[in-house]
């Protein structure tokens, strides 16, 4: 089974593409592809790049925003540089790293957010698929209070349970919302990127998708858990026999 995915993935096009064009990752023509449907990235931009390793979207980033554009990137993974890109390592969800981040990026807002990122693969795909899309949760409530009025979303999501209630809770930031899978992807994947243009700033306390997403969750499965210590209470109610007219 091994060999046969080593094989299968030595005879892909779009990786052998990728290398002949210089990129480091075949994802680069994921990212190339989508903005090509989408043109989500013009020339001066700053983007921010989630789940930047190898380092292949920030190498398209860098040449769609230009040399008075602005592309950071983060990663668990350390990059090899790419050449007018600060690529930063940590934990997006750490405040640490977020403020590592802010200071790399060093505008009021920023202009576009690509996120390629995806959790430690178990294998259990139940398991992978939901921490995928909690991951992405976090991502959206880190950055959104970054992103300017009219910037623009792109992120992966795998295909499952959750899906469409993280669809329906990012549609109100922004005034579109489409799935959209690259030719680059293998078929074999179940994933599918968000991208979400036009950022329409949701006020009120109920921003945050996390919060609302595990409450979605909850909600599929049922609600809540029942509460352990609870007593009983006697109810009053009673089924009334209807009388017939011959009783």
């Amino acid at each position: 089974m091994v060999d046969r995915w080593v094989q299968d993935h030595q005879r892909d096009s779009w990786r052998k593409q990728a290398k002949a064009s210089g990129y480091r990752a075949r994802s680069a023509f994921k990212l190339k592809q989508i903005h090509d449907r989408h043109k989500i990235i013009d020339s001066e931009d700053s983007v921010l790049d989630v789940g930047c390793h190898p380092g292949g979207w920030a190498q398209v980033a860098v040449e769609l925003v230009g040399k008075k554009g602005k592309v950071v990137g983060i990663d668990l993974k350390s990059c090899v540089p790419v050449e007018g890109a600060n690529l930063l390592v940590g934990d997006i969800t750490d405040p640490f790293a977020q403020q590592s981040v802010l200071d790399a990026i060093d505008t009021e807002v920023i202009d576009v957010i690509i996120s390629d990122i995806s959790p430690h693969i178990t294998g259990k795909w139940d398991i992978d698929q939901a921490v995928s899309l909690m991951l992405v949760a976090d991502v959206f409530d880190f950055a959104l209070p970054l992103l300017k009025y009219g910037g623009h979303f792109v992120t992966k999501l795998f295909q499952g349970v959750g899906v469409e209630e993280m669809i329906e809770l990012v549609r109100p930031h922004f005034q579109t919302v489409k799935r959209f899978s690259p030719m680059a992807s293998r078929n074999s994947s179940s994933e599918v990127y968000l991208v979400c243009k036009f950022h329409t700033p949701k006020r009120g306390p109920d921003w945050q998708i996390r919060p609302q997403f595990e409450d979605a969750l909850e909600s599929r499965k049922g609600g809540p858990e029942p509460l352990d210590d609870v007593e009983p209470v006697k109810s009053t109610f009673r089924i009334m026999k209807k009388r017939t007219p011959e009783e």
